[in-house]
């Protein structure tokens, strides 16, 4: 495959961090805290109504995220073996972690029930995310920074 093909494959996966990282700060900060307002008479239906838009919003950025970045390793890439990128590909694959074994449980049991304890663990374990996922924006903007992943650069 073409170094062009290579950065703009890796270029996409780095704007699908971007993004990524936005919406986890504005789930983190305004959105899941938000979750403790909503009356209980009503949080199941607004928790199935949310799951599904936010599914629909992050689905696609996060699959383009990870697909991105297998995608490299595959076509191997040289700079899909750089320690950098390495250990922003382990934190994209925690983020997976996390988002599977925490945060869908504990929407599971909110889609059912209203339950504060679940809320708050809601809040406090998507700081996982949030954190990882900013490292991994930080090692992306690196090495866009290093220009180490053009033709002919050095790691």
């Amino acid at each position: 495959m073409k170094a062009s093909s290579q950065e703009t494959i890796l270029l996409v996966q780095v704007l699908a961090t971007v993004m990524m990282t936005g919406i986890i700060w504005f789930v983190q900060i305004a959105h899941y805290p938000l979750f403790s307002k909503i009356p209980s008479q009503g949080f199941v239906s607004y928790e199935l109504a949310n799951t599904t838009a936010t599914g629909w919003v992050v689905g696609p950025i996060m699959l383009l995220e990870i697909g991105t970045a297998f995608l490299l390793l595959i076509l191997r890439c040289p700079v899909a073996f750089q320690p950098l990128y390495l250990t922003a590909l382990g934190c994209l694959i925690l983020i997976w972690l996390s988002t599977l074994l925490l945060q869908v449980p504990l929407h599971a049991l909110l889609s059912i029930r209203h339950d504060s304890d679940a809320i708050r663990s809601l809040v406090n374990t998507n700081w996982i995310r949030t954190i990882l996922w900013t490292i991994r924006l930080c090692l992306l903007a690196r090495i866009l920074i290093d220009g180490s992943f053009l033709p002919g650069a050095k790691p």
